[in-house]
């Protein structure tokens, strides 16, 4: 909250959240979710991607560039990875994503990882929920500046 943000124009900020959700698990996670009824705010826009694993820290800072106030990256449960490893990659590339948005100046609470198998539909919906006010209380995202690394 900045000094000249109103307390009514906080209350109408409703974070815009980018979710890259794993084929197997989290993704089937979220679907069971819908199928379901369980309710979660409707803040998140998901990306399958076929592993957590592929999630190109770019994808993160892009997501953040185009007006996401943040970035959730679920994948399968450890030991439970369709590709053997890939959680495991994601869960060490979210430390470098951490410190290179630290150091372009952005809070590193923004983006989360969290493991969510395809039965677990309403842990889906709390891990939105938490997400979602974590982001509201932190506020808008400040546009960044497109960083040409060519």
């Amino acid at each position: 909250m900045t000094i000249t943000q109103t307390k009514s124009e906080i209350k109408k900020f409703e974070p815009n959240i980018v979710g890259f959700l794993c084929n197997w698990c989290s993704y089937a996670g979220a679907d069971l979710a819908g199928t379901s009824r369980i309710q979660y705010p409707p803040n998140i826009k998901i990306i399958k991607v076929m592993c957590s694993g592929r999630v190109n820290p770019m994808f993160v800072v892009n997501a953040l560039q185009q007006g996401a106030d943040g970035v959730l990256i679920g994948g399968c449960h450890p030991g439970d990875c369709h590709y053997q490893h890939g959680n495991m990659l994601a869960r060490r590339r979210i430390v470098v994503i951490k410190a290179l948005l630290e150091f372009m100046g952005i809070d590193s609470r923004r983006v989360r990882l969290t493991w969510v198998s395809a039965a677990e539909g309403r842990k889906f919906a709390e891990v939105i929920t938490e997400i979602t006010e974590e982001i509201r209380d932190i506020g808008p995202m400040k546009q960044i500046k497109r960083v040409n690394v060519w």
